[in-house]
């Protein structure tokens, strides 16, 4: 690293070479208050406490079908099939994520402005806001793989250079989350804790850790602890509600292994006062589709 790196303070020290204890985290979750957007005084309270808030009609049983069928039509495109921002399943070959999506679908694009969803996102973090990344996700019925317990911030800090976690994800249902389908799990209160993990980034770590992560991931003491300690959530509800989670929880989710697909349009904000700076732990910062350096403000 270059002087001016290692000048920086580093809050959250991660990819530690000695196992090292958990740390509390420094920052609040709410940076804005009531009177800044929709979530009222209780609600703004309630995800401070817990770190999320389910919202069951973020939007309409049409834009759902609109949605729909805009997913279908990336998923069918011809062109991107060979694109980096598509990423498969690791063992089946099938779609598992599309990266930068609001560069490749003008309506995804429109809805991450619309308001119901801008407004909560600069509420949230009481500043303007720009979008960290976005990414549609797919989870096919009887092959879709889930993801290890993992917080969004530690790989963000470490890989992508975000100074502290003032930042919030809003995933957005385009089908039915039942608790049998692979929906995200969140344990309540975790993002007061930074959990660090252990070991260097391997060199384009993001080329498989966006199929299975295995860096950056806590021990499974860390989530045994955790989980005994705070209990676990879980995202379910119609199409159409949207879950909002802040940078630092611990989340993740099981394979589904039912016939019932499950899919979502997953927002990432960051304020504009958080903006990325050269990674924390790893030796290069990922690529633009995957960690945005653009901090101008979404409008």
């Amino acid at each position: 690293m270059t002087t001016t790196q290692d000048a920086r303070q580093d809050l959250y020290p991660t990819r530690l070479t000695a196992p090292g204890g958990t740390l509390t985290r420094e920052h609040r979750t709410v940076w804005g208050r009531a009177q800044d957007g929709p979530f009222d005084a209780g609600a703004l309270a309630a995800h401070e406490e817990r770190g999320f808030t389910i919202l069951e009609d973020m939007i309409t049983g049409d834009e759902v079908l609109a949605y729909r069928q805009e997913l279908t039509r990336l998923t069918t495109t011809p062109a991107l099939k060979a694109d980096e921002r598509v990423i498969t399943e690791k063992t089946s070959g099938e779609v598992r994520s599309i990266f930068e999506v609001q560069d490749l679908s003008p309506a995804i694009d429109a809805l991450s402005r619309d308001p119901r969803i801008l407004e909560r996102a600069r509420q949230l973090l009481g500043s303007e806001v720009y979008l960290h990344q976005t990414r549609v996700n797919y989870m096919p019925g009887f092959a879709g793989s889930g993801f290890y317990w993992h917080s969004d911030f530690e790989t963000w800090h470490a890989e992508d250079g975000m100074p502290i976690p003032r930042a919030v994800s809003c995933s957005i249902a385009l089908t039915d989350n039942y608790p049998f389908n692979g929906g995200l799990m969140v344990m309540p209160g975790s993002h007061r804790t930074f959990v660090p993990s252990l070991g260097e980034t391997p060199e384009d770590n993001y080329r498989s850790s966006l199929k299975e992560q295995k860096a950056g991931v806590p021990s499974e003491a860390a989530i045994t602890e955790m989980a005994h300690g705070l209990g676990i959530d879980q995202f379910t509800g119609p199409a159409g509600s949207a879950l909002w989670f802040d940078a630092n929880i611990m989340h993740g989710s099981g394979n589904n292994i039912t016939p019932f697909p499950r899919s979502n349009i997953f927002f990432v904000f960051n304020s504009v006062e958080n903006a990325l700076e050269e990674p924390f732990g790893a030796a290069d910062h990922r690529p633009g589709y995957i960690a945005n350096r653009d901090a101008t403000p979404l409008r």
